[in-house]
């Protein structure tokens, strides 16, 4: 006996549905995502930023070359020394919030002007740059839209790898005017449609649980239209609104690794980046205060790493040691920890550990993650796994067996 016809095709026409529906909203990991965003107030920022902070941060790895060594070893801090001089930031965004403070519209829509000019004349090794405008709240979003545009019509258009930070996110409903507002923007702007696309920052715990207990960065997301590319976390706003005493505010308290943890469930397969908040410690002061943060900096940008927090928030130039240090080191160990286990693996071999398409494929995502990025080379890869070509691990990370 059998199911008659038309349950079976009944059965076949939801499953087609659902499966249509997943696809539409979890499309899959998106490659290219920076190792960090620097922010600086847009009254401080200047054309030749990159290379500022790149100076100041070799400055500080010269001077400290000594504890970087001992925290990852002399090979990766000439690895990260030179890339301090070759392309220090990745990712940057002007600030016109907390950064920037409230000053006149004469002069807000003066340094927006000027922030345009900055962004599209930046070197092309800053692959994305943007702003953070105010919140879409009744007090700000005024502004905010006047500075977007402003920033707009000084760049001259959409500059290369351009995107904008909402803060104060709090209900999805600022999500659907986020929406409308670029929708607006492109058209009276005579710009392609789709072009703006931002981030949302979540520094408030009811972007993480709403009234009714759903999570609203979920929601928040699939209602972005596809122009959302990413959520940070903010951490001294969560944390306050959390009631959390300042001096235990941190990347590492518990409430901050539950919001995270939210943030990435629910961009999980989005292709939405999830990027971890900042520190307010820099390596200032006594050379004893310096290196405590040095080593501070390198343990939480560790951990965010460890916890698949790929992307992260640097407020400096000293920052950018640590930043590169703890991930160049990370991705470096995390190779010679699956470069075997992918040998093994395109070998159809067994041993300890007896790894599934589905680890196949995050070991071959780590290893490209850590090429993307630079710390390692094709050559090193090939070298432990002759057959690891990059043509392979994409083929791994896409979960299809390579034929070799």
């Amino acid at each position: 006996m059998t199911l008659p016809p038309d349950v079976l095709a009944g059965i076949e026409s939801r499953l087609e549905a659902v499966d249509a529906r997943l696809a539409r909203h979890y499309p899959g990991e998106r490659p290219g995502q920076p190792i960090h965003t620097a922010y600086i107030g847009a009254a401080d920022a200047t054309v030749d930023l990159p290379h500022r902070w790149g100076a100041a941060a070799i400055e500080l790895g010269e001077k400290h070359r000594e504890l970087l060594t001992g925290l990852a070893g002399h090979d990766v801090v000439e690895l990260v020394l030179d890339r301090l001089r070759e392309r220090p930031i990745q990712d940057l965004r002007l600030d016109f919030e907390d950064g920037y403070g409230t000053r006149g519209d004469e002069i807000e829509d003066r340094d927006a002007s000027r922030a345009g000019e900055i962004l599209r004349e930046l070197p092309a090794q800053v692959y994305s740059r943007g702003i953070r405008i105010k919140g879409l709240t009744t007090l700000e979003w005024a502004r905010a839209v006047r500075t977007l545009e402003r920033v707009l019509d000084g760049a001259g258009g959409v500059p290369s790898g351009f995107v904008f930070t909402i803060p104060k996110i709090r209900d999805a409903d600022q999500v659907d005017t986020a929406v409308l507002l670029c929708d607006a923007i492109e058209s009276a702007h005579g710009l392609p449609s789709g072009a703006l696309k931002f981030e949302l920052q979540i520094e408030s715990p009811q972007a993480v649980i709403a009234a009714d207990g759903t999570a609203t960065v979920a929601r928040a997301i699939h209602r972005t239209d596809g122009r959302c590319t990413g959520l940070h976390y903010g951490t001294y706003d969560y944390s306050a609104a959390c009631g959390i005493s300042p001096q235990f505010q941190s990347l590492e308290h518990p409430v901050a690794d539950h919001a995270k943890a939210v943030m990435q469930a629910a961009a999980a397969q989005t292709g939405v980046w999830v990027c971890d908040g900042s520190t307010q410690v820099l390596p200032l002061g006594t050379d004893d205060e310096v290196r405590e943060a040095i080593a501070r900096h390198f343990r939480l940008v560790t951990r965010s790493l460890e916890r698949g927090y790929y992307q992260g928030w640097d407020m400096g130039a000293g920052h950018l040691v640590t930043r590169w240090l703890a991930t160049f080191a990370f991705y470096r160990t995390a190779l010679g920890v699956a470069a075997p286990r992918i040998g093994r693996y395109l070998d159809r071999q067994g041993g300890a550990v007896v790894d599934e398409p589905a680890t196949a494929q995050a070991l071959a995502t780590v290893v490209l993650r850590g090429l993307d990025c630079g710390a390692f080379t094709p050559a090193e890869v090939t070298a432990l796994v002759p057959r690891a070509t990059v043509d392979v691990l994409h083929q791994l990370r896409e979960r299809k067996m390579p034929t070799l």
